[in-house]
């Protein structure tokens, strides 16, 4: 009986071993699928990223070179819009080298600086009203100061030496003034 003990005993443990090598067999697959599976996945993410950096890139550059050429056109429309008042200038010259009536010349300047504030103007761009405002760094630079008798007039602009102008309501030159004290 004892034998037949020992048999079934180690029957069992050839059994058990056995199970565990299959278990161990499945487990292997199983890791070498999921390895194959998270390998295509990270393989598949990395594609992913690399088209997706790419397409960024390349956006970028696009971008960047549309901006260029913005600023190129720009800068076009607005001295094709200039052009007539060199033209008036030339013009201008060319006339005033043998006329003698000074109001007459006096009057086309006026014409031509009418001309060219029109055309500032319509691009958005405007002289500062400045005199007898209250100084704003944010606006005026002041170059000098004045001594005023009048306490009203202390911290205010007093003279503009040169006019400052907003392009859009940004400030592209400050006013340069003189502020009272």
């Amino acid at each position: 009986m004892k034998n037949k003990k020992g048999k079934i005993e180690e029957n069992k443990e050839e059994d058990t071993s056995n199970q565990n090598s299959d278990e161990n067999t499945n487990v292997d697959e199983n890791n070498n699928e999921t390895g194959s599976e998270e390998m295509n996945k990270y393989n598949e993410l990395n594609d992913r990223f690399l088209r997706l950096y790419a397409e960024f890139d390349n956006y970028r550059k696009r971008s960047n070179k549309e901006k260029i050429d913005l600023i190129s056109s720009a800068n076009a429309g607005l001295l094709k819009d200039l052009l007539p008042i060199l033209d008036d200038f030339e013009r201008g010259i060319t006339n005033n080298v043998e006329s003698t009536d000074i109001t007459a010349v006096k009057e086309g300047f006026n014409l031509i600086y009418a001309k060219f504030n029109g055309i500032i103007d319509a691009k958005g761009m405007k002289v500062m009203d400045c005199q007898n405002q209250v100084f704003d760094s944010e606006f005026h630079e002041a170059i000098g100061n004045l001594s005023v008798d009048d306490p009203e007039l202390k911290g205010k602009i007093i003279e503009v030496v040169e006019n400052g102008y907003t392009l859009n309501d940004k400030v592209i030159r400050f006013a340069k003034v003189l502020v009272g004290q």
